[in-house]
C-alpha cells in the first residue's frame, strides 16, 4: 500500500505541476520571452538537459516546480537584445498572461480530465426510489420503494441528481411526477416540504424535500464530445465555486482550517484512488488541479496571486510597486507558505497518529 501510495503521489504531482509549469512557459514563449529554465520538482538535480537557451530539469523534491524567465529579477544583467526579451521590460498585459496561464492550465487540465471520463463512462444513480422517509410528503402521495421516477412536470428525468434539482428548485410548488410501478405508468402529485437540513459546510439551510432515497442501482452514463465537454465545463465551474466558498468559509470560522491536508493526506488519497482504478485516480487528479490554481490565485505574494495582485497595483496607478515593498511582501508570503506547510504537515501527522491509536485499539479489543 505505501509502495502504491508512493507511485500514485509522485505521478498525481508530477502531472499537476507539469501542466501549471507549462502554461508559464508556453506563454511565456508566445510573448517573446526568453525561458532560461524549466523545473519540475525544487532541491538536487536529478538530470537536465539544455535545448537551445532552456535547460529543462527533473529535481529530487516532486512538491512544486519552476520556470525561470530572462530578466525576472532587477538584479539581472542582460545585453541590449535580451532587454527586450526579459520579463520585467514586458507589457503589465503580457506579464498577467504569463504568470495566469499557470492557474488557467490547471483548470484546462481539470477541464480535459473530466471531458475524457464523460466520454467513457461514468456510474449514476437511477431514478428508482429505494426507500422513504416515514410520514413524507412521498409516502403520503402514494410513492413506494421500486418505483421509478420518468417525468417530473413534463421534463423527463433518468438519473437521481435530476430529481434532487427539481425538487429543490419547486420551492414548494406541487409536482406533478409519472412514475412506472411494474409496466403501466402511474401519475401522482407531490408537494414538497421545507425542511431544515445541513449543507456540506456543516451549516443549518432550509431545502425543500419529498422524503424518498435512492436505489443502490447505477447505470454507465456515456456522453458524447460534445456533451462531454460541456458536462465538464459545468463539473470545472462547480468545483471551483465550491473551492472558492470552502476558503471564504474557513477565514469565517464556519470551515476548521483543521480539514486541510499535506502531501502524507494527498498520497494517502492518491494510493487508496489508485486501487479503485483510472478513473477514480483520474477525477482525484482534477480535483487537486482545481484546488491548485484557486489556491495559487490568492493574493498572496510568492503565489501567482500576489503578481498579478502588483501588476494589478500597477495597471491602477501606472507605475510599478516599488522594489523595497515588493521585497517585504515577498518575505511575509513566503513566511506564511512556510507555516502553512509546517501546519498541513502537522495536520497529516495527527490524522496518522490517530488512525495508528484506533488500529491499535481495534487490535486489541479483536
Amino acid at each position: 500500500m505505501i509502495g502504491i501510495s508512493i507511485a500514485s503521489v509522485v505521478v498525481l504531482l508530477g502531472v499537476l505541476i507539469f501542466a501549471h509549469e507549462v502554461g508559464h512557459f508556453l506563454m511565456a514563449k508566445r510573448a517573446g520571452v526568453g525561458v532560461l529554465k524549466f523545473s519540475l520538482g525544487f532541491g538536487p538535480r536529478i538530470i537536465g538537459k539544455k535545448i537551445g537557451e532552456t535547460e529543462y530539469i527533473l529535481s529530487l523534491i516532486p512538491l512544486g516546480g519552476y520556470v525561470k524567465l530572462l530578466g525576472e529579477s532587477l538584479g539581472d544583467e542582460l545585453s541590449d537584445v535580451d532587454q527586450k526579451r526579459s520579463f520585467l521590460n514586458q507589457t503589465v498585459w503580457k506579464r498577467i498572461s504569463i504568470v495566469a496561464a499557470g492557474p488557467l492550465f490547471n483548470l484546462l487540465l481539470a477541464l480535459s480530465i473530466f471531458t475524457f471520463v464523460n466520454m467513457i463512462g461514468l456510474p449514476v444513480l437511477t431514478s428508482e426510489i429505494g426507500s422513504l422517509q416515514p410520514d413524507s410528503a412521498a409516502m403520503e402521495a402514494g410513492l413506494k420503494t421500486g418505483d421509478r421516477i420518468i417525468v417530473i412536470d413534463g421534463t423527463a428525468v433518468t438519473k437521481w441528481d435530476e430529481i434532487s434539482r427539481m425538487v429543490t428548485q419547486s420551492r414548494g410548488k406541487p409536482l406533478r411526477i409519472t412514475l412506472r410501478r411494474g409496466e403501466a405508468p402511474l401519475d401522482i402529485t407531490v408537494t414538497p416540504r421545507s425542511m431544515k437540513t445541513r449543507n456540506l459546510f456543516g451549516e443549518e439551510v432550509e431545502s425543500y424535500k419529498i422524503g424518498i432515497s435512492p436505489s443502490p442501482k447505477t447505470v454507465i452514463e456515456r456522453l458524447n464530445p460534445l456533451s462531454a465537454f460541456g458536462e465538464g465545463v459545468r463539473q470545472t465551474w462547480a468545483i471551483s465555486k465550491l473551492t472558492v466558498i470552502s476558503i471564504y468559509k474557513m477565514f469565517q470560522g464556519v470551515v476548521s482550517p483543521k480539514t486541510m491536508g499535506g502531501p502524507i493526506l494527498i498520497a494517502q488519497i492518491a494510493g487508496a484512488q489508485a486501487k479503485e482504478g483510472v478513473v477514480q485516480f483520474l477525477l482525484f487528479m482534477a480535483l487537486l488541479s482545481i484546488n491548485l490554481a484557486i489556491l495559487n490565485l490568492l493574493p498572496i505574494p510568492v503565489l501567482d496571486g500576489g503578481h498579478l495582485l502588483f501588476f494589478g497595483i500597477e495597471m491602477i496607478t501606472g507605475r510599478e510597486v516599488g522594489v523595497r515593498w515588493r521585497e517585504m511582501a515577498q518575505q511575509v508570503g513566503f513566511v506564511l507558505l512556510i507555516l502553512l506547510m509546517i501546519f498541513v504537515f502537522m495536520m497529516d501527522i495527527e490524522r496518522l497518529n490517530i488512525r495508528f491509536i484506533n488500529d491499535f485499539i481495534h487490535g486489541f479489543t479483536g
